[in-house]
């Protein structure tokens, strides 16, 4: 049956700033589909409450703390799924992020700091969970980018650039590990999470982005984690090197931060 081909059963999956959000979301919707799951982000609260849900599902669960802005502590994840649970099967690689910074305020610094936090993490738990997935039936790498890495907008020049790479990376990726695993990633548009709100927390300016967005909504975490499942499982299985726009519609930006002109 169809249906079959988005389950999980008797997989493990390592996700990625799964304490909230997209990855959480994403989190619980594999643990849905039958997997075991490995939670990372900084929170250890928030990553016992979604292993709490994990768990209420049948599947098992395994909480690691710990500060994924370091390549090091995030490719060590492929040995925490593979000493905790025997394998890994998937990898969702969400962590990342950037707050809005007008160019002149962006420093090369900085811009090294962001690329480093949304691509060479990637790349890191891309590479280490990759010699386990080879040891066994190959796998399925997930990687998050977002609408700012194919869109221009003001403000989003270092975290734009950085999910451009990703995006980007995950086709080359996918090229190299052809064909035991498959490399895709989900590049979301505006969605309701906590960095979300802190922008368009005012009605008015809510209305903004949902006026400007073409399915006249913001994106629910939930619809990216539907994403993730489709391309974490055999549903996906004559798809690599893809990435998947959950993003209303989006041509253009929505978000305005009324940056000056210079």
């Amino acid at each position: 049956m169809i249906f079959d081909r988005f389950r999980l059963d008797g997989k493990v999956a390592v996700v990625t700033g799964a304490g909230r959000g997209i990855g959480a979301a994403s989190a619980v919707g594999l643990a849905e589909a039958g997997a075991d799951v490995v939670l990372a982000a900084r929170t250890e609260a928030q990553l016992l409450s979604v292993a709490e849900q994990v768990r209420s599902l049948g599947r098992r669960a395994h909480v690691v703390p710990g500060d994924l802005s370091d390549p090091a502590a995030v490719a060590a994840l492929a040995g925490h799924a593979e000493a905790e649970f025997g394998r890994v099967d998937v990898v969702v690689n969400n962590v990342g992020g950037s707050l809005p910074r007008p160019l002149a305020q962006s420093s090369p610094e900085f811009l090294e700091k962001v690329f480093r936090f949304n691509v060479s993490t990637a790349h890191a738990l891309t590479r280490a969970a990759a010699e386990v997935m080879l040891r066994g039936d190959g796998g399925v790498i997930v990687n998050i980018s977002s609408v700012v890495g194919h869109i221009a907008a003001r403000g989003f020049l270092a975290y734009g650039t950085a999910k451009a790479a990703l995006t980007h990376y995950t086709r080359l990726a996918a090229a190299d590990l052809s064909p035991r695993i498959r490399v895709n990633a989900v590049a979301p548009g505006t969605v309701l999470t906590s960095a979300l709100e802190a922008m368009v927390g005012e009605d008015s300016m809510r209305r903004r982005v949902e006026m400007s967005t073409p399915l006249r909504r913001i994106g629910d975490p939930e619809d990216v984690a539907a994403a993730v499942l489709f391309l974490a499982t055999d549903a996906s299985a004559y798809v690599t090197g893809t990435v998947v726009e959950v993003d209303g519609g989006l041509q253009g930006p929505n978000v305005d931060l009324d940056l000056p002109d210079l």
